[in-house]
């Protein structure tokens, strides 16, 4: 044993014993009796239960005299010290002080009143460009301060254009300001009038999914149709599965669709009750879309539960008191809204324009929906006098909108807490809008060089057709300032005209235009 061992074994003969401590008689507890004196432990009781305390000592004691070791093996083993560079003896390493605190100055600025207010000739000479550009063909236009109400940049604005699809903003307006936020849409199967047969009751809702549960089809939050043939199955066998579509009336296409939009994958004929929106691919904004959506979600159903749909007489009208079997329900209101915002969802923008008018008592068709979205705006002190709306999503190629409009629905949706009644209630449209390049149908624009400083900024509702483009939202200008637009170009090519638009949008960011 080397002279380095001997120095750090510590025998455990050599650990020193404390000594017994003297033990006060303890005074009884009121409730028990004096105990006698030979219910003390005894006098060798450290024998027996402090071992535990000894036992850590000794742990402690191995544990230095490996540590011990280890350090002392350091020094011995030739050339070990070295290859971990340390030197015997070596003073202890000088660690640096730390850097300097970095000095960050943030060159964001939140939103807010007290932040510099654009003016409308700066506003003006900051548009002067980018809304010139020839390929916007005919443009109309309008920019508010939501917070002053004033208006910074108008070009035509009262005339009005075919929207294309910022005519969806019209139509989640009124279903935001008559419907409640909460509300979910309900699809039922009821017991039919023969034992085995049910009847699917379609309640608005286009969005139940096809898709197992766990997985999300377009619409988040949707509910899945196998939970409601897990419902009907628990009640008794099915033989025979029926429809009922009474909720709509009318005609299932509005005018100026095209009837190759339903394979191309834009809309389809509109029942109240769907799956998908009708699309072949449950998780594609854009699929084909089926003929007949009430039908294939008929077959469908009576495919999963062990049943048919008749080939003829497949639909028929529920009694009121039927025995409900099975029940499932939409994402809330303020959700689908979001939805049909963030992509453009015909299918669902047509639902919910049908709910306005089912909510405010009108007839439950294209023309009762279009109606009652107009009537909601009129009641809620919007001017809609030149407006025409043959659909509530934005297809039709016969629709007419203003920008002045537009403007004024979203200046109220951004104007300051407790300065308008219809705010709190319109707030929603704003988070539904795309970001530019980040999100929704704005997600692959504002790449190029002169709408790029629009990225991120840029919050919009699209609309696209042959020869129309249009843009509507609300931006944040340099200084922070909540800024309102609405964009409308007609003959105008998309390819060219989109980005034309995104420029114009994105030079309101730019500025802060005083």
């Amino acid at each position: 044993m080397t002279a380095a061992e001997r120095t750090q074994v510590i025998p455990v003969g050599a650990v020193t014993r404390e000594p017994t401590p003297v033990r006060a008689e303890p005074t009884p507890l009121r409730s028990e009796p004096a105990r006698a004196e030979t219910d003390y432990e005894p006098d060798n009781a450290e024998e027996t239960k402090p071992k535990k305390k000894r036992t850590g000592l000794i742990i402690t004691c191995a544990v230095v005299v490996v540590l011990a070791l280890a350090a002392g093996a350091v020094f011995l083993v030739p050339g070990l010290a070295e290859k971990l560079g340390i030197k015997k003896g070596e003073a202890e390493v000088a660690i640096a002080p730390p850097p300097a605190a970095v000095q960050f100055t943030p060159t964001l600025h939140g939103a807010g009143a007290d932040n510099p207010a654009p003016t409308p000739a700066g506003v003006q000479a900051a548009l002067a460009g980018p809304a010139s550009d020839a390929v916007l063909g005919s443009l109309t236009g309008k920019v508010i301060d939501p917070i002053s109400g004033e208006v910074l940049f108008a070009q035509n604005a009262d005339t009005t254009l075919v929207p294309a699809s910022t005519t969806k903003l019209l139509t989640s307006a009124a279903a935001l300001l008559a419907l409640p936020h909460a509300e979910q849409l309900t699809t039922k199967v009821v017991a039919g009038d023969k034992p085995g047969t049910v009847i699917i009751v379609g309640g608005g809702d286009p969005t139940l999914s096809s898709l197992p549960a766990g997985k999300n089809s377009v619409y988040p939050g949707a509910a899945h149709l196998d939970d409601l043939v897990a419902q009907v199955k628990a009640k008794g066998p099915v033989h025979t599965v029926l429809l009922d579509l009474n909720r709509y009336t009318g005609d299932s296409l509005a005018k100026g669709w095209e009837q190759p939009d339903i394979a191309g994958g834009y809309i389809a004929p509109m029942v109240p009750a769907m799956l998908d929106g009708g699309r072949a691919d449950p998780t594609k904004d854009t699929s084909a879309r089926a003929a007949n959506p009430g039908r294939a979600l008929a077959e469908e159903f009576a495919k999963r539960i062990g049943a048919t749909v008749p080939e003829k007489n497949a639909t028929t009208i529920a009694k009121p008191d039927a025995q409900v079997l099975g029940e499932v329900r939409s994402a809330p209101i303020v959700e689908l809204v979001d939805n049909l915002l963030q992509h453009s969802d015909n299918v669902l923008a047509e639902a919910m324009a049908r709910e306005v008018a089912k909510g405010t008592g009108n007839e439950v068709s294209f023309t009762g929906a279009t109606g009652a979205v107009l009537k909601t705006l009129t009641d809620n002190g919007f001017d809609v006098s030149t407006v025409k709306l043959n659909d509530g999503s934005g297809l039709s190629t016969l629709n007419l909108v203003s920008a002045a409009l537009l403007a004024e629905v979203l200046r109220v949706a951004a104007a300051p807490d407790g300065q308008d009644p219809r705010t709190a209630k319109l707030r929603p449209l704003l988070g539904g809008l795309p970001v530019a390049g980040g999100s929704g149908t704005l997600a692959s624009r504002y790449q190029g060089p002169n709408a790029a400083g629009g990225k991120g900024w840029v919050r919009a509702k699209t609309g696209t057709l042959s020869n129309v483009n249009s843009l509507a939202g609300v931006v944040l200008d340099k200084d922070g300032r909540v800024l309102v637009f609405a964009l409308m170009s007609n003959g105008s090519n998309p390819a060219d005209a989109r980005p034309a638009l995104d420029a114009v949008a994105a030079a309101l960011r730019q500025c802060g235009c005083r």
